[in-house]
């Protein structure tokens, strides 16, 4: 762990002056997650005790890089994490008032079908990313019925985890001044927990598809809510 530096009892240094003349190193203290810093994480996020989301070296998965105070992840997680050195784990829990808030009933809107023509079957429990009107948002979309005979599909903009508390549990890997070449490539978007989340639920219905034996098991393709989608 970076900073777990051992020492020596004086008394047991005295015994040994004769064979250590020069003077011990000192090591500098370790980089603390402060705004501005570049933190690498490994993380498992749960919710009711089940997991939701890992992103851990240690499953073969690459690390969450982000910038401290950019407003890439959830601000009571960055204030939990402010402070803390690399090699340091956490543990946080997160009320729906510190996350995605409580559900709203009123951000569920009926959109035709048509809509979503480049997907050969519509699911209830399907996820999506669609662009807000102005094309400057992406926003988390789940199917949540699906009216074949009238032509149209209620769609969920609540969050995925809105009405949920987030168990988060994992460790600092590094804290730098700069971003890892990784890191530099890593498209915003994806990288925040909310899209992750979204597109690792996207997956959950595709394998969960294959697994049934369904042949239209291929990832939806993101795709644009009609006009009278949430601006």
């Amino acid at each position: 762990m970076v900073g777990d530096i051992a020492t020596h009892d004086h008394d047991h240094d005295h015994d040994h002056d004769h064979d250590h003349e020069s003077a011990p190193a000192h090591f500098g203290a370790p980089e603390r997650v402060s705004v501005g810093k570049y933190v690498t994480i490994n993380y498992t996020l749960r919710t009711n005790g089940q997991i939701r989301h890992i992103r851990s070296a240690v499953w073969g998965d690459e690390p969450l890089e982000y910038q401290h105070g950019s407003g890439r992840l959830l601000p009571a997680l960055e204030r939990a994490l402010e402070g803390r050195a690399a090699g340091e784990r956490f543990e946080v829990i997160l009320p729906p008032e510190e996350a995605y808030g409580e559900r709203d009933k009123a951000l569920q809107q009926r959109v035709p079908a048509e809509t979503f023509g480049g997907v050969d079957q519509i699911e209830p429990g399907m996820c999506f990313l669609a662009h807000s009107d102005d094309e400057r948002r992406v926003e988390n979309v789940i199917v949540t019925e699906v009216d074949e005979d009238n032509g149209y599909v209620v769609v969920d903009t609540n969050h995925p985890l809105a009405g949920m508390t987030l168990e988060f549990e994992g460790s600092i890997v590094a804290v730098r001044d700069t971003p890892t070449p990784a890191g530099q490539h890593i498209d915003p978007t994806i990288a925040s927990l909310g899209d992750g989340l979204a597109l690792a639920a996207a997956q959950a219905t595709v394998d969960s598809r294959r697994k049934r034996g369904d042949e239209s098991s291929k990832p939806p393709a993101p795709d644009t809510v009609d006009e009278n989608g949430k601006g």
